[in-house]
């Protein structure tokens, strides 16, 4: 699979202009409607020579070098010395038999090894690097890269072990790991420095635990049994079939059959932004990379039918043309998850994915659009325009589909709505451990450059949040019952309850049944509207209701219909139940999605002798532009 990637590299490099000023786009980024660059096109033209730039800002500065004013080492990125290695790598392997550039390349990949051989490196970081020996071993080139000192100490370091307890349990990381673990295990064994019974065994054990974990739905919990439903929920089964086959493994029968349903989820959610996942963490353009690695898994383990297969080539060039038209800062040269500059516009991102990893994301990244493109090349798409069909195909998906992740005790689901141009998600999911308290994994609609969260963040984003008498803070947020979807028309009505709230203060959500609540949805043409029925138990008061809408919209007025918006997506938004509201310029930086920053917050809050003793009846409604 790495050889892909590595292949591409070796493409020529060709001179591209500039694209155009795209920060007007803002926040949903350009729309490619009726034509975008070959995939193969975006990534020789444009992303190879961006990423060759830093790779030479690295060899010339090491230690001190610096991206957009960020120093690179030192910033607490645990995966970086794997991820440069990877890179060097690449660079090696890429070149012609006989290039004269081998000889150098070799010295300053081993450089750089023994560089950074004092800096952390963990978990993926040991992927990436072992990844990389076994690249260069496969071509013989190994010794000459690596000194041998430093060889013998890396392969000391390079170990599954070290996150992987002895009863095969991990050491304090979400489920996807195992995949990590298991290649670094393979990649041991085809060094010849271990045997394969460890492989197998954490191979055995991944299988094991996703099966057990994404019961009869086959979409991975990334907790024991909690309902985190996310990105990586739909990612890993594409990961597991990428690291199967590029350590020479062919995926089982199994195996196909969950990519397929990931491939299911994804197909109706593709749209003309190149836009991936806008709900869950670690989104923003890894939310747009998740699709790449799905559907080129998909396409190579032919799991999708051919017309299939070329809209996801499609979408594929538009995820690519995004990254580097949207997420790349030309002044910098780098990505910009953070809106550091006036070109990334104030984008907010998890603190997991903080400015320290800045070189790191870059080549991370970089190496997802590569190996992918290079997986569509060898299936015969290098060059080759996307279909111009695809707006018309768009419009042949289904209005609202139904994605089941878990039922029973709890249920777990995402709705997808399609409505003109708009894509609409509804997660029904809980964050667990450290997310359930963060909007991203709120169960509220979510539409790419309409409706979002903000990472790490905790305002209760189109939710009621419940304050007791007591000071307790309540929300809907975990425990989801009896989910029912409905669809009349072009009307789809989702509602659900819960017997219990989800108590906030806690890193974990709390299950409290002093509240329970009553959930209806109904999407419309045009028109999302929420309604709730709060019902608190016997002797149990309700002090205050505090509910905001972050909006991407600007010029608000308020009415006596609700707040209207001059401009943006959505055109009004109206309450009942809430109290007095209030629109305001989003001024906090709390307020800024992964794309960029809302314009626009509604406060709306209720308080004092007004609050019902028994039910209290809540409501929302917006209106959108659908075009």
């Amino acid at each position: 699979m790495r050889s892909l990637l590595l292949l591409a590299l070796a493409a020529p490099v060709a001179a591209q202009a500039a694209p155009a000023d795209r920060r007007a786009d803002a926040p949903a980024g350009p729309v490619y409607a009726d034509s975008v660059a070959p995939m193969d096109v975006s990534v020789t033209t444009r992303l190879s020579p961006q990423l060759e730039k830093l790779v030479e800002q690295l060899l010339r500065d090491g230690k001190a070098t610096k991206i957009d004013g960020v120093a690179v080492f030192g910033g607490g990125d645990k995966f970086l010395p794997g991820k440069i290695a990877a890179t060097m790598a690449h660079r090696i392997v890429a070149l012609e038999p006989g290039d004269p550039r081998l000889d150098q390349r070799l010295r300053e990949f081993a450089d750089m090894a023994d560089l950074t051989l004092a800096n952390d490196n963990e978990s993926w970081g040991l992927y990436y690097y072992i990844a990389a020996l076994h690249d260069l071993h496969a071509r013989g080139l190994l010794e000459r890269a690596v000194r041998p000192q430093t060889l013998a100490t890396l392969k000391q370091r390079l170990d599954w072990r070290r996150f992987v307890r002895p009863d095969l349990s991990l050491i304090n990381l979400p489920n996807n790991y195992y995949g990590v673990a298991f290649s670094i295990a393979r990649f041991r064994h085809l060094l010849g420095w271990e045997d394969a019974s460890a492989g197998d065994q954490l191979l055995a054990r991944m299988i094991d635990h996703y099966r057990k974990y994404s019961g009869e739905y086959g979409f991975a919990d990334e907790t024991e049994g909690k309902g985190r439903f996310d990105r990586y929920s739909v990612l890993l089964i594409g990961e597991i079939a990428h690291r199967l086959l590029e350590t020479g493994m062919t995926p089982s029968d199994e195996v196909k059959a969950w990519l397929r349903k990931s491939v299911d989820l994804l197909l109706p959610r593709f749209n003309l932004h190149g836009e991936g996942f806008e709900y869950g963490r670690s989104i923003g353009t890894y939310g747009d990379t998740a699709f790449l690695e799905v559907l080129t898994a998909a396409a190579l383990l032919k799991v999708m039918t051919p017309i299939e297969e070329r809209m996801a080539y499609a979408f594929s060039s538009r995820v690519t043309a995004r990254y580097m038209d949207f997420w790349i800062d030309p002044v910098s040269g780098s990505v910009d998850l953070w809106g550091r500059t006036l070109w990334g516009q104030g984008r907010r991102t998890d603190v997991y994915r903080g400015e320290g990893r800045i070189l790191g994301e870059n080549f991370s990244l970089a190496r997802q659009h590569i190996y992918t493109n290079a997986i569509w090349n060898r299936l015969g798409y290098r060059g080759q325009a996307p279909g111009p069909g695809f707006a018309r195909w768009l419009d042949t998906l289904p209005r609202s589909t139904m994605t089941w992740f878990a039922r029973g005790v709890h249920d777990r689901g995402l709705v997808t709505i399609r409505d003109g141009k708009r894509m609409i998600s509804l997660p029904i999911i809980n964050g667990a451990e450290g997310q359930h308290m963060n909007n991203p994994y709120f169960p509220i609609p979510f539409s790419p450059g309409m409706l979002a969260g903000s990472a790490d963040a905790t305002f209760p984003q189109l939710l009621p949040r419940i304050t007791l008498a007591n000071g307790d803070v309540l929300m809907p947020l975990a425990f989801f019952k009896d989910v029912r979807v409905t669809r009349r028309g072009a009307v789809t009505d989702v509602r659900w309850h819960q017997t219990a709230l989800d108590r906030m203060g806690g890193n974990d959500a709390q299950l409290d049944t002093r509240v329970s609540i009553e959930t209806h949805y109904r999407f419309s043409p045009g028109k999302i509207e929420r309604r709730d029925r709060i019902v608190p138990a016997e002797g149990v008061k309700i002090a205050r209701i505090d509910m905001e809408f972050a909006s991407f919209s600007e010029g608000a007025a308020k009415g006596r219909s609700g707040v209207q918006f001059a401009r943006g997506a959505v055109t009004r938004f109206a309450t009942t139940g809430y109290g007095a509201c209030d629109a305001q310029p989003a001024t906090d930086p709390v307020y800024r999605a992964p794309t960029g920053p809302f314009a626009t917050v509604v406060k709306c809050a209720r308080a004092g002798q007004g609050m019902p003793l028994r039910t209290l009846e809540t409501s929302w409604a917006l209106s959108y532009n659908y075009d």
